[in-house]
This record gives C-alpha cells, sequence and structure tokens, in this order.
C-alpha cells in the first residue's frame, strides 16, 4: 500500500485530480491507514493509471469512466467499446475539421502582415468581423 503522492507518480495523474475523481465517484474511496491518510493498492494505481491513458487519448471523463466500469466488468461489452471510440473517432475528426479551417483563415488573415503597412488588414479584418 502506497500514499497518494507515490499513487500519483507512478499512475501519472495528480494528486488533485485523484481526489477529483474520488469525490465524483469515478473511482472507489481507497483504504485509510490509522492517520487518516489515502493508502494506495497496485489495482488503485493500474484504475489511474487506465484513466489517465483514457484521458491522453482525448476521451471525454464520462466516456473514461465507462470504459473503467467495462474494463472491470466480467462480461465487458466489447461493441460498447467500440461505440464509444468509434463516436470519439468521428469527434475528433470534427475537431480537426475545425481546427484546418482555423488554420487557413488565420493564415489568410496574417497573409498581409509582411507588407509593413501602418493599417494592419488583420487588425481591420477581426473589427469587421
Amino acid at each position: 500500500m502506497i500514499a497518494i503522492g507515490e499513487a500519483s507518480r507512478q499512475s501519472g495523474v495528480g494528486i488533485e485530480t485523484i481526489r477529483y475523481y474520488e469525490r465524483e465517484g469515478i473511482v472507489p474511496e481507497p483504504e485509510r491507514a490509522a492517520n487518516n491518510r489515502r493508502l494506495y493498492s497496485a489495482q488503485d494505481v493500474g484504475r489511474l493509471r487506465f484513466l489517465k491513458r483514457c484521458r491522453d487519448l482525448g476521451f471525454p471523463l464520462a466516456d473514461a469512466r465507462t470504459l473503467l466500469a467495462l474494463s472491470e466488468s466480467r462480461s465487458a461489452d466489447c461493441q460498447s467499446v467500440r461505440k464509444l471510440a468509434e463516436d470519439h473517432i468521428r469527434s475528433v475528426r470534427r475537431k480537426i475539421d475545425a481546427l484546418t479551417k482555423l488554420n487557413a483563415a488565420l493564415a489568410e488573415l496574417t497573409a498581409n502582415c509582411a507588407t509593413g503597412t501602418v493599417d494592419c488588414p488583420m487588425l481591420a479584418e477581426l473589427r469587421a468581423g
């Protein structure tokens, strides 16, 4: 059993995030020592690593929570996991499309900045809306 700081180090999840996950019921509250300090097992650290990996992949916390529950279920439903992943892929593609459009808009706005004129075309365009 390890303290929260070590659980944080081993899992890569910040201490405040661990406490948040516990408050929200995303992970079970750990055992407590006689001095009331949290004590984490290897299984607790594994849950935290799992959540971190899900978050690193961009899954919303609600989906990460669902995936964690599915991963700990004896009757893990691959179709549910696949649906969550496919929904997330669609979301990522929408974000990529939006960022591509944003990139093009910014490139267009800054294209005239190199001319060195006193009246900045980019600022004028931003004011025009």
